[in-house]
C-alpha cells in the first residue's frame, strides 16, 4: 500500500506495465487490462488515465480536464488526486518523479 503524502500535484505518472491501458470498441469504453481481467473505466476515469505518460503531472491532468469540462481547476485537482490515489493503490499506474 502507498502513503497518501506520496501524492503531490507535481507527480507524473505511467500506467504499470503489468496493465493494459487502452480503448476498447466492444466496451465503448477505456479498459483497464490485466491477467486476471478487465476494468470498464467510465468516461473521466479514462480521461485521466490517457495522460499518464509520464508526461503530464497532477496539475497539467487537471488544467487539461478543467478546460475540456468548462470546470473549476481546484474541484477538478481534487477530483483527479482522489482516483490517482485509488488508481496507485491498485496498481494500474506508477509514479515517475
Amino acid at each position: 500500500m502507498h502513503n497518501k503524502s506520496s501524492i503531490s500535484a507535481a507527480c507524473f505518472f505511467n500506467i504499470n506495465e503489468s496493465f493494459m491501458f487502452r480503448w476498447e470498441p466492444s466496451q465503448d469504453a477505456f479498459v483497464i487490462m490485466y491477467p486476471e481481467g478487465i476494468v470498464k473505466l467510465n468516461q473521466t476515469a479514462g480521461e485521466i488515465l490517457s495522460y499518464c505518460d509520464g508526461k503530464h503531472s497532477v496539475t497539467d491532468i487537471a488544467a487539461l480536464l478543467a478546460k475540456k469540462f468548462t470546470a473549476s481547476e481546484d474541484f477538478i485537482l481534487a477530483q483527479v488526486n482522489d482516483f490517482l490515489e485509488v488508481s496507485h493503490g491498485k496498481g494500474w499506474i506508477t509514479i515517475t518523479s
